[in-house]
């Protein structure tokens, strides 16, 4: 059985005002920018082993393109855009993941916004995986 209260425990404290924001706000400050924080270094290193499979191409790209090319992979590619999402769902308390399929298409819409966002912040340098 899990532990919720320890799932929650885990999340790093983020100083966000949601005093006026809307459920769906409150969610994304509460659930998901903690959940993505506490994971950045996992979403990063997985990410990465993404640009080795595909052949690197990402490291031939201008500045510009590396940044669309983050976006269109994780917003188009489903399987990236699958293990990316489940690597934040696998750490959702009970009541979260409820709420989160009762709001499935706008909690998917923030939560890829944030993924690309989190993914475009990294300095992806090319090295051996």
């Amino acid at each position: 059985m899990r532990d919720e209260q320890q799932l929650q425990q885990l999340r790093p404290s983020l100083a966000l005002d949601s005093e006026n924001a809307t459920p769906e706000e409150q969610f994304q400050n509460h659930t998901l920018r903690p959940l993505l924080k506490l994971q950045h270094t996992l979403l990063a290193q997985w990410f990465y082993g993404e640009i080795a499979r595909r052949k690197k191409v990402y490291f031939t790209l201008t500045p510009a393109a590396k940044l669309d090319w983050i976006t269109q992979t994780v917003r188009k590619d489903l399987r990236v855009r699958h293990v990316l999402s489940g690597m934040i769902m696998g750490l959702f308390t009970q009541n979260e993941l409820h709420y989160f399929l009762a709001n499935e298409a706008e909690c998917t819409r923030r939560l890829v916004s944030l993924l690309v966002q989190r993914l475009q912040s990294v300095s992806f340098k090319e090295m051996d995986v």
